[in-house]
């Protein structure tokens, strides 16, 4: 792969891949003849240069432009009905999600709200709310800005209650954006810390992905490649940034979206209480647990973990030593190995318990995990 080329390919959507894919962008409103975007992003992004850049060209171009970034890190249904409001407002006609997975999350949410009015969690799909997204929706474009969700090729949004901090999915393929300008460059200022968090997210949606119980074998070949390109990438993106590293990272991070269609498992059970009870960023939630969640699933799935081993290049293809090689790969990106590093405690167990087995992951997972296996990894993560 030539780093600074744009690349045009179209897996699920079409995606324009390469450095200075984004600088495309008004040039396609025009053409589809969108002059009203509602760009969505977060209160963090919408500070920083390439963003101002981003919506600098735009109304250069006569593209009236409303930005809505009062969003949550770890985003609630409030946020959703306060981004419909602005749409409502302002007369818009397409959605533009620009940011990591929170803001695309949020984006693609409001998509899905603008034409269906019903309470957001009636379109819940654990609960086959999907049936309900019948009307047609806003042109939706992504734009991603970390390498860790993938959100900008899903067909998904994951959204918490604001009260009970569970976490909902609002599914449907009408929620796919019509276009992903994936472009590495956005990615270069990342700090270390979120570029370690957001890419080791990645890793474990590629790994649990491989080892999800549900039959994809497409899934498995993706979720490989995706796994090789981080082995080769995650550490240099993080400590020493270039454009090959940032873009094997970009590439890698759409291939876990697109492989999780299989399902995921323990880990991300695990991590969704952290972000939803005490908002800790998702990536470094499942980051930390990783190691433990992965542990936990050898016994009985060898074969599997051989080849992520091998994948990985390591030494022993075993299942320990993918372990030993997580726990090593968090300390060279500075993520750290106990939950106490990040704030939890021990009075957060019970709860954090309760809320993972709820939790919509594990039952893809490739064993069954109980509530007292979830609190026993919790344990030995503290």
């Amino acid at each position: 792969m030539i780093f600074d080329k744009i690349y045009q390919f179209n897996f699920p959507t079409t995606i324009r891949f390469g450095a200075g894919a984004a600088k495309e962008l008004p040039v396609y409103l025009q053409q589809h003849n969108l002059q009203a975007p509602l760009v969505v992003t977060d209160p963090t992004i919408a500070e920083l240069p390439f963003f101002k850049k981003i919506i600098a060209d735009l109304k250069a171009k006569n593209i009236s432009v409303e930005v809505f970034s009062n969003i949550h890190k770890n985003p609630v249904k409030s946020d959703v009905y306060k981004g419909s409001e602005a749409w409502d407002g302002t007369q818009r006609d397409s959605i533009i999600g620009i940011g990591g997975g929170a803001a695309l999350d949020v984006a693609r949410a409001i998509v899905l709200r603008i034409n269906h009015r019903e309470d957001l969690f009636k379109y819940d799909d654990l609960i086959g709310g999907d049936i309900y997204v019948t009307n047609d929706v806003p042109h939706f474009i992504t734009i991603p800005t970390t390498s860790g969700t993938g959100s900008e090729v899903g067909r998904s949004a994951i959204i918490a209650d604001d009260e009970t901090h569970q976490k909902k999915i609002l599914f449907s393929p009408k929620l796919m954006a019509q276009i992903v300008f994936a472009d590495p460059e956005l990615t270069m200022d990342l700090p270390p810390f979120i570029t370690a968090a957001t890419g080791m997210d990645a890793l474990t949606h590629n790994m649990e992905a491989y080892l999800a119980k549900n039959f994809h074998p497409m899934c498995d070949g993706i979720a490989l490649e995706g796994i090789s390109l981080i082995k080769d990438s995650l550490e240099k993106a993080t400590n020493n940034p270039d454009l090959e590293s940032r873009s094997k990272m970009l590439m890698a991070s759409m291939m876990g979206a697109i492989a999780f269609q299989k399902g995921l498992g323990v880990v991300h059970s695990l991590a969704h209480p952290l972000s939803s009870l005490l908002d800790t960023h998702h990536g470094l939630a499942n980051a930390v647990n990783i190691p433990y969640g992965m542990q936990f699933n050898i016994s009985g799935f060898e074969d599997r973990f051989r080849k992520i081993a091998r994948t990985l290049e390591l030494k022993d293809e075993t299942g320990e030593a993918v372990v030993k090689y997580l726990f090593d790969l968090n300390s060279k990106i500075n993520i750290p190995h106990k939950l106490s590093d990040i704030g939890v405690k021990h009075e957060h167990i019970e709860t954090l318990a309760d809320l993972a087995f709820a939790d919509f992951a594990h039952p893809n997972n490739p064993k069954l995990v109980s509530r007292d296996n979830f609190k026993q990894l919790y344990l030995t993560a503290l």
